[in-house]
């Protein structure tokens, strides 16, 4: 079996996926209690029944369901919003989504620029204090959530040192904090994972020939240990990749930025159908291209796992 065979029943089961969290989002909202036309007014009964007519809400749930499959299918239309009334959930998802996606990577930047260096540096003063304060801070992270450390750097960073916005989106500056909070707890675990993997690659013998011919311990790490040592790390980035969107919900909400976290709550609060279906539908695409670009990245940094044939 080839890669591009591979890929190609990864993308099958990633349809089936798509098709599953759609179908199950759509049947959840409508289960709810509740409707969008119930904002806590009284609502004249022609005028209700004028707009479930114009979203298409006055059709039996099942014809609901296979008109809404079908625009996603054939036009790749998520719908209308049913509480922004002159948005449609394409257009929404077209201004939040790259807020989110660039705030999920400057978190993974943060976990990644913050955990290898730590980890490497664990592993080269194993035993030693500089080990043990990595380690140390390393636990405090994994015990702190992001939605702590959003409100921590909130109140340090509003009230005790007001260097940098705290709520708002537009600016470099108004991504540090957020990316900090989202990122720190991802580099806890990169840093132990990595460190890890160093110490067990480095207790090979091919590891001590280089030691032996003289090569400094930063070059060993640098340039013969680190990318076997990237295995359990890159195993990680796909939960990791899951964890930092998942957390990003909250994370946006913290500091009022306009990502699809955002529309997620409020849509969920509002029954806003479409816009749910949409965002999560989206979620789910992210998390497991996610997973499929980690999946290729391992096979690449270890041959073996691959199919010769």
């Amino acid at each position: 079996m080839n890669l591009l065979t591979r890929l190609a029943g990864r993308m099958a089961l990633l349809v089936a996926i798509l098709l599953v969290v759609s179908s199950a989002s759509f049947l959840l909202m409508r289960a709810v209690p509740g409707g969008p036309f119930d904002d806590g007014r009284h609502l004249d009964p022609a005028i209700r029944a004028s707009l479930q007519r114009r979203y298409g809400l006055d059709a039996p749930v099942g014809e609901q369901y296979l008109r809404y499959l079908s625009d996603i299918v054939l036009r790749f239309d998520l719908g209308p919003s049913l509480r922004l009334r002159d948005y449609s959930v394409n257009e929404v998802l077209a201004e939040s989504l790259p807020v989110s996606l660039l705030l999920g990577a400057c978190a993974l930047l943060v976990a990644l620029g913050i955990g290898l260096p730590a980890g490497a540096l664990a592993a080269a003063r194993r035993g030693r204090w500089l080990d043990t304060c990595v380690m140390g801070a390393a636990t405090l992270g994994l015990s702190l959530p992001s939605f702590v450390l959003a409100g921590l750097l909130v109140l340090l960073f509003a009230f005790r040192w007001p260097w940098l916005p705290v709520a708002g989106f537009g600016t470099p500056a108004h991504l540090v904090l957020p990316a900090v909070a989202l990122g720190l707890p991802f580099a806890a675990s990169i840093a132990r994972l990595f460190r890890t993997g160093l110490l067990e690659v480095l207790g090979e013998d091919w590891i001590r020939t280089a030691r032996a011919k003289g090569l400094p311990g930063w070059l060993v790490i640098v340039r013969h240990a680190s990318r076997p040592a990237l295995l359990p790390v890159v195993s990680y980035l796909g939960p990791a990749v899951a964890g930092i969107l998942s957390g990003s919900l909250v994370v946006e909400q913290v500091f009022a930025i306009p990502g699809m976290g955002s529309h997620l709550v409020d849509s969920a609060l509002n029954a806003d159908y479409y816009l749910a279906s949409g965002v999560v539908l989206v979620y789910t695409l992210l998390v497991c291209s996610g997973n499929l670009v980690v999946d290729l990245t391992y096979e690449l940094l270890d041959p073996r796992l691959g199919d010769p044939a």
